[in-house]
């Protein structure tokens, strides 16, 4: 007998989430599932907001980012009686499991739904990269290399005018992507929420810099560590020297995903139905050193993935 599985997008939006989806779609259709899209993450689990895919329902959506299925945080999922209702319509659509595309969040809601019966198996998407059990979750490649575009021309004009700018990045807890786009970027300085911020140390160092004649000092912040404009007053008071703020924001979450991001979501999508196909449940699937890896919820959720603090110590010394 055939599986009918359901797919939803919760939480951030991520480049990728389509491509994995698509592979979702169309791996279950080739082992003989049918595969039920389900609008706007749990929010249309609670509502019942289900949809049937086929192979051209996913056509023509690799290279889009975003997601078809739409998502939200949905609050309501946090209480029982949301919990009850969206357990009630997934036995109503018959739902044999479901595939789960998103961060820490999207995988708590998950271990909700096990408890209650439900076989769910979790895919990885966050521009955020700090989700345990795989080596890089989907959307953290575009958005860092969103993030390095947009340094590489900020660059530009603060050589131009010879200034100091703060460019502010994603990640309130995660420092990921200051780190990976900073160290690509040349920044001269990378503030991360995993290290203690010194306000004083980026001064001397913004100092040292103009005395040496460099026409440019580039700090990237993330969001985390605290707001860029009061880092930039404080650098001001500090040095005396006027600190210009760009605050990226949202455009990282959007865009065309990368080609990594592109293949890293056909995989994790396609194992995902093979998992919940085989009986696994309750577990993520990631990436690890190029191999699918099966991490429990609960493991995935409670464990850190820790930043790399030699890129970190590197990114300062390439910075001088």
């Amino acid at each position: 007998m055939s599986k009918k599985i359901g797919v939803l997008t919760s939480g951030g939006d991520a480049p990728g989430m389509n491509a994995a989806i698509r592979a979702v779609v169309r791996q279950g259709i080739w082992k003989g599932a049918q595969i039920i899209g389900v609008m706007r993450g749990y929010e249309g689990l609670i509502s019942g907001e289900f949809t049937e895919l086929g192979p051209s329902s996913v056509s023509g959506i690799i290279q889009r980012g975003g997601t078809i299925l739409l998502t939200a945080r949905c609050e309501e999922f946090k209480t029982e009686e949301g919990i009850e209702q969206a357990v009630s319509h997934i036995r109503e659509a018959q739902l044999d499991g479901l595939i789960l595309i998103g961060g820490d969040g999207t995988f708590r809601g998950g271990m909700e739904l096990e408890k209650r019966g439900v076989a769910t198996i979790g895919v990885p998407a966050s521009i955020d990269d700090d989700v345990w059990g795989t080596d890089h979750t989907i959307g953290f490649d575009t958005a860092v290399n969103t993030a390095l575009l947009a340094l590489d021309k900020i660059r530009d004009t603060a050589t131009s005018h010879e200034r100091a700018f703060v460019v502010e990045v994603m990640g309130r807890t995660a420092g990921y992507i200051a780190l990976m786009s900073g160290l690509a970027g040349g920044a001269e300085f990378i503030a991360i929420p995993e290290v203690p911020l010194k306000i004083e140390e980026i001064a001397q160092a913004l100092k040292r810099g103009f005395e040496r004649k460099k026409r440019h000092f580039i700090i990237v912040l993330a969001e985390g560590v605290m707001g860029a404009y009061q880092l930039a007053q404080e650098l001001y008071e500090r040095t005396g020297h006027e600190i210009k703020v760009s605050i990226l924001g949202h455009i990282q979450r959007g865009g065309n995903p990368s080609a990594y991001d592109r293949y890293l979501a056909s995989r994790l999508g396609a194992a995902a139905v093979e998992a919940i196909i085989s009986g696994k449940r309750g577990e993520m699937v990631g990436l690890k050193n190029e191999e699918i890896a099966l991490t429990p919820y609960a493991e995935a959720v409670s464990r850190r993935k820790e930043i790399n603090i030699s890129a970190y110590e590197l990114s300062k010394i390439l910075g001088l």
